[in-house]
């Protein structure tokens, strides 16, 4: 499978040999024998969720306090069964 990041399908179609004709009846539909993707991105969505994330605290001082709390008043609860399938889960 190609993932095209830089050219739109319509382009890509047309560029192939032989496409040309067809490329007006059939531009936005491939070839049968390949896989096909197209990932289109809007510039300013993209700059919002970086600048998002870059305002994001590292270290989510809420949740490591409300845990500090849960471990000394020994209410934090683990669950082997879930932590073993996770490090499963991770590995396999």
């Amino acid at each position: 499978m190609r993932i095209d990041l830089v050219n739109s399908a319509a382009s890509q179609i047309s560029s192939e040999p032989g496409s040309q004709a067809a490329g007006a009846q059939n531009a936005s539909v491939p070839p049968r024998d390949e896989d096909h993707a197209t990932l289109v991105s809007d510039a300013g969505s993209v700059s919002s969720l970086v600048s998002s994330a870059l305002s994001s605290p590292e270290i989510r001082e809420d949740k490591v306090a409300s845990l500090q709390q849960a471990i000394s008043n020994g209410t934090y609860e683990l669950d082997p069964a879930k932590i073993a399938a996770s490090m499963i889960d991770e590995h396999a």
